[in-house]
């Protein structure tokens, strides 16, 4: 990141984003470092999946990038800004201390924000609606090991698009929009959602889980879906007029991240 994002931040109302995955292999601490050095909010959603317990229990990896991203989002906390933690499935022991503060991170097991012109939107992790999860847990483990070893080869592909100044793209995205069942798989949870938000009179929901950042109208409600930060790098952010818009890290600034000297040097670490 350039000093002049740190002296001219994005500025806006409110930040969410979910899925980091820290301890993960796949993490893409470089572009999360960067962006939560790069914009202020008043608020910041961290909306589960934030670090990633599962993937630690099989070794630890925690290099110094992770580390930074935590003294970011503390330091934020420390300046002012409201941040709220929202545990997901993969950080879930954390729902054992929902209610507590830790170093002025709220931890909540879901939260409804208000924009400022007024929606009401109930802000979860998301993963209560994944029928997997919550009924097949060590289906789900498995799962995730294979989308771990998916992303263990999106890591490399990374690396070598870099070295050519090329984009980062992902891999395991591009599968995820072709595989018949994922797609109905993703449809299903952004219905189940959807219908949650209609049951409590709500505007609409903000969540995470399914690491497919999306933000549209279902049946009168607004859907919105931060993304993640090991396949897409999206943000969800609300404007001081209350506006919605889907960020791609990736894509915002992509003369500053041809080749981000943050990861390439997680890739020489790794």
């Amino acid at each position: 990141m350039s000093d002049i994002s740190r002296m001219n931040p994005l500025k806006y109302r409110s930040i969410f984003i979910s899925d980091v995955h820290l301890g993960l292999r796949g993490c893409q601490a470089g572009f999360v470092l960067d962006f939560l050095r790069s914009t202020q909010c008043k608020q910041l959603y961290l909306v589960g999946d934030i670090i990633d317990l599962w993937a630690m229990k099989s070794g630890l990896y925690w290099p110094e990038a992770h580390n930074q991203v935590v003294r970011e989002i503390f330091g934020k906390a420390r300046e002012g800004t409201e941040v709220i933690y929202i545990p997901g499935n993969h950080d879930g022991l954390f729902r054992d201390h929902l209610g507590a503060c830790f170093g002025d991170v709220q931890v909540r097991d879901e939260v409804i924000h208000t924009t400022a012109d007024g929606r009401r939107f109930l802000v979860l992790h998301g993963d209560k609606f994944d029928g997997v999860v919550q009924n097949s847990l060590w289906l789900a483990k498995l799962g995730s090991r294979a989308y771990d070893n998916l992303l263990a080869l999106n890591s490399s592909l990374s690396r070598i698009r870099s070295l050519f100044g090329l984009k980062y793209w992902s891999l395991a995205g591009y599968l995820k929009h072709r595989v018949k069942n994922a797609v109905s798989y993703i449809g299903s949870y952004e219905k189940a959602v959807a219908m949650e938000a209609e049951r409590r009179a709500l505007d609409g929901m903000i969540c995470g889980h399914i690491h497919q950042a999306e933000m549209r109208d279902i049946d009168g409600l607004t859907y919105c879906n931060c993304g993640d930060w090991v396949e897409s790098c999206t943000a969800l952010v609300e404007h001081h007029d209350g506006r919605l818009e889907l960020l791609r890290w990736t894509d915002a600034y992509p003369e500053s991240i041809r080749v981000p000297e943050t990861v390439v040097a997680l890739a020489r670490a790794s």
